[in-house]
């Protein structure tokens, strides 16, 4: 029989666990020993930061959560008068004495609280009358019983012990695995393997970034000797998440840029020149500047692989069409994918209107076309008299086929997968890829998420847009919002009335739209023209909508976010958003990108339960999971209102939201972080990422003695994303 590796080890077999404890945490996705290794504890308990109780009123308002170490005494359930019942454990150290307040199932809890046992609490001190209390404290038990064995975390504590907090469920309380039961098992295992650990990376990465072994970061990870070797332990952790997903994208990149040969262009286009002279604006020096990098791009033999990014109407669609007119002029085909047909279909109209004296012939190919008009497109692209071919996942099929595919560029990139990607790309011989987004990344994430692409990015806007003025209005002054709108349409401006479309209850949020399309259509707005889009029309429907809001045929257009990109109606200079705090910060900011697209002001008006004080706090009583999200969305919405930056919307979006949540993460195949986070290890990225070029430029199939450890390493983590390396 073959030795299995210790870490691949099953985790039933980890001293202290066994059959039934090993099921529950397979249910939580630890199935290893190295699974369990890598379970971190999600805080800690330092000594030196422990408040003693008499001190607590200087923290009533400091925001934050305090700790606390104390015995418990007595231990109360106590009935109001209306029924209504609550747990009141008192907790005291050599300081002083407070009260512990549980609502919400007060029995159950009253059966985890034992008088004369130590705990740490943690929780936000506050008033209640003239009292301070803990309202529900997450606690953690301290004191020693038969089963710690030879750990006395209640002494330990008291000689400057950090302390480990592990996250446990009921599922894993039920078998004795609370944050006391991992502490137990993680300590026997972490001194039996983490000396047997296989160090990954080689001693020069080690010495040149000063990094701790995998065995030492491991162990202080779990059991820190003091918070600086519990931050040297994170720094390594970090360092390996964000290093081998960087190998990944240098491997990327040198696959594009050295191994692969592209198409070398002569950007010197008449067509593009003949564009920039007849625009009636001028450039941006940020314009102008990426146009430069773009046409240096194309001018290599190196495919391009480029990502531009360029906050809503900062005119991304006329740089990727001059670098379109630079392809056609060089005998080369174009296309234009974007994530939906309406998106589409808007650049088909651009376009079409822009190129109208060029003599340029422009093809649109979506999925919903008669069968008639497709065959007879898909015969203009493969005769190569379809120059430029705008399109949504049409354009991937595999009977679309391009006789002299040139350049690719990709809109709203972030909605398409890597499959996608390398499919259009293989309709060309290595052609340039230019993929666009209109929301802002912020760096950090930029770099964890397309690594492998050169960033471009326009960060300013054209002189003649006015900026658009956000207002937050309560659900109480919906009838006067409903006014301004009949006051801006009666002297002749367009209006949106957008709803959400939330996946978890699309039926329910789409028949609101439909009910209040029509309560607008024959009573609110009924002197004016009511038109209603939405997702589940068909392509063809929502074409003639968008045909008629644009020619003005319909004054106040009730929507739901399939509006959310690429629809520019000049005219359209009100939008109001209902339900806004169940948008998001980068959908709200995507959604008010859709008015100040002419010269006139535009305002976007977002009503919210939020800001009618939905999100306040009761006082003394516990913050629920309803009011910590009311507040965010009123974080949300107050952003909104103070900032029209789409970078500083990203960054507070990113903050909010966290870094697995943010776009584009979950759909981009790549794994999920268990301790870096981008937001903040932006230094560690940086060092992460230079190690990795480094290394793959030095030894490009990591062959060297010196690195078999990270191939090896790298192939288990990455085997999957590696056959779509040439993705941009």
């Amino acid at each position: 029989m073959i030795p299995i590796p210790s870490p691949e080890k099953p985790v039933q077999y980890v001293r202290g666990i066994g059959a039934k404890r090993a099921a529950a945490l397979e249910q939580h996705g630890i199935i290893t020993v190295k699974d369990l290794l890598y379970y971190f504890p999600r805080a800690y308990l330092d000594r030196s930061t422990i408040i003693p109780i008499r001190n607590l009123h200087r923290y009533l308002f400091a925001d934050r959560d305090v700790t606390i170490v104390g015995t418990v005494g007595k231990v109360e359930l106590i009935r109001g008068r209306r029924g209504n019942a609550r747990l009141r454990v008192a907790v005291y150290d050599e300081s002083g004495v407070v009260e512990c307040i549980y609502f919400g199932r007060p029995q159950l809890f009253q059966k985890m609280f034992h008088e004369g046992e130590l705990l740490a609490l943690s929780g936000r001190p506050q008033f209640f009358g003239r009292t301070i209390q803990l309202t529900h404290p997450e606690f953690d038990r301290l004191s020693r019983s038969d089963d710690d064995e030879d750990i006395d975390w209640g002494k330990a504590l008291h000689t400057g012990s950090i302390i480990p907090q592990y996250r446990s469920t009921e599922q894993l309380k039920s078998v004795k695995l609370d944050s006391r039961g991992f502490r137990r098992i993680l300590k026997h295992l972490i001194e039996e393997e983490c000396a047997k650990q296989q160090e990954i990376l080689s001693p020069d990465i080690l010495q040149r970034c000063s990094l701790y072994s995998l065995g030492r970061a491991l162990s202080s990870i779990h059991f820190p000797a003091s918070m600086n070797d519990l931050e040297q332990a994170r720094r390594r952790l970090k360092f390996d998440e964000l290093f081998f997903l960087q190998i990944l994208f240098a491997f990327r990149k040198r696959e594009v840029k050295s191994l692969s040969r592209g198409i070398s262009f002569n950007t010197r286009s008449t067509h593009a020149r003949q564009l920039v002279d007849s625009l009636p604006f001028e450039l941006t020096k940020a314009q102008r500047h990426v146009i430069r990098e773009i046409a240096h791009d194309m001018e290599s033999d190196k495919p391009m692989n480029r990502l531009l990014q360029g906050d809503v109407g900062s005119g991304k669609t006329i740089v990727g069409l001059i670098a379109i007119l630079i392809a056609i002029d060089n005998g080369y085909q174009a296309a234009f994918m974007a994530p939906t047909e309406i998106l589409a279909s808007q650049h088909y109209v651009t376009l079409t209107s822009i190129l109208d004296d060029m003599g340029i012939a422009i093809r649109l190919l979506l999925g919903g076309q008669k069968a008639k008009v497709r065959e007879e497109i898909l015969e203009d692209v493969h005769e190569g008299h379809a120059q430029i071919v705008i399109g949504t996942h049409a354009l991937i099929q595999e009977h679309v086929q391009f006789a002299n595919l040139g350049l690719i560029i990709i809109d709203e990139q972030h909605r398409f997968g890597v499959v996608q990607r390398v499919t259009l790309r293989e309709k060309g011989r290595n052609p340039d890829v230019l993929v666009m987004t209109a929301t802002p990344i912020p760096r950090t994430l930029s770099m964890t998420l397309y690594g492998d692409l050169d960033v471009s990015i326009i960060d300013e806007l054209p002189h003649s847009r006015k900026p658009i003025t956000t207002l937050l209005r309560g659900e109480h002054e919906r009838p006067k919002v409903y006014e301004f709108v009949r006051s801006e349409v009666a002297k002749g401006h367009q209006a949106y009335i957008v709803y959400p479309l939330i996946e978890e209850s699309e039926k329910s949020d789409l028949e609101a739209a439909k009910k209040n399309y029509k309560h607008f259509r024959d009573e609110v707005f009924s002197e004016y023209s009511v038109g209603l889009i939405h997702g589940k029309m068909s392509s063809e429907e929502r074409t003639i909508v968008m045909h008629d809001f644009r020619a003005g045929k319909i004054a106040i257009l009730v929507a739901t976010t399939v509006i959310e990109v690429g629809i520019d109606v000049p005219n359209a200079t009100i939008m109001v958003i209902e339900n806004a705090e169940r948008f998001g910060l980068a959908q709200l900011h995507q959604l008010r990108g859709r008015v100040g697209r002419g010269t006139e002001q535009s305002i976007c008006i977002l009503i919210g339960k939020t800001v009618d004080g939905g999100s306040e706090r009761r006082k003394g009583g516990p913050v629920t999971a309803k009011e910590e999200d009311g507040t965010k969305a009123l974080r949300r919405l107050t952003v909104m209102e103070e900032t029209a930056n789409g970078f500083t919307i990203a960054e507070v979006d990113l903050e909010l939201r966290g870094p697995g949540e943010y776009f584009g993460t979950k759909q981009s195949g790549l794994p999920e972080f268990h301790i870096a986070n981008i937001l903040t290890d932006h230094e560690i990225l940086l060092l992460a990422r230079h190690e990795a070029f480094r290394l793959v430029e030095a030894d490009p199939h990591l062959r060297l003695p010196g690195h078999a450890s990270i191939r090896k390493y790298f192939l288990e983590r990455f085997r999957e994303q590696l056959s779509f390396v040439r993705v941009g």
